[in-house]
């Protein structure tokens, strides 16, 4: 899908603003976040452009962590008092 220089400046305005800047642009122009990064890439200056990948990288949901079978306070119990 090719933009327009008019939808290219929307996106980068969005990408620029959004909390979730790539699950937004994928709905509306179909972008998925690699294309998203490259044109990001080509718009910004290279600080510009660090900047703004450190931002919209660090708005992802971060995975949550594995949890064992063991409640975490008791599993610390245990590992502490085994090893004494």
């Amino acid at each position: 899908m090719e933009l327009d220089s008019e939808q290219l400046e929307r996106v980068v305005s969005m990408a620029q603003e959004e909390r979730k800047p790539f699950e937004v642009i994928k709905e509306e122009f179909g972008l998925n976040e690699n294309e998203v990064t490259e044109l990001m890439r080509k718009r910004l200056s290279k600080d510009n452009f660090e900047l703004w990948k450190k931002k919209a990288c660090g708005s992802k949901p971060k995975p949550k962590p594995i949890i064992d079978d063991f409640d975490d306070l008791d599993s610390k119990y245990y590992i502490k008092n085994k090893f004494d």
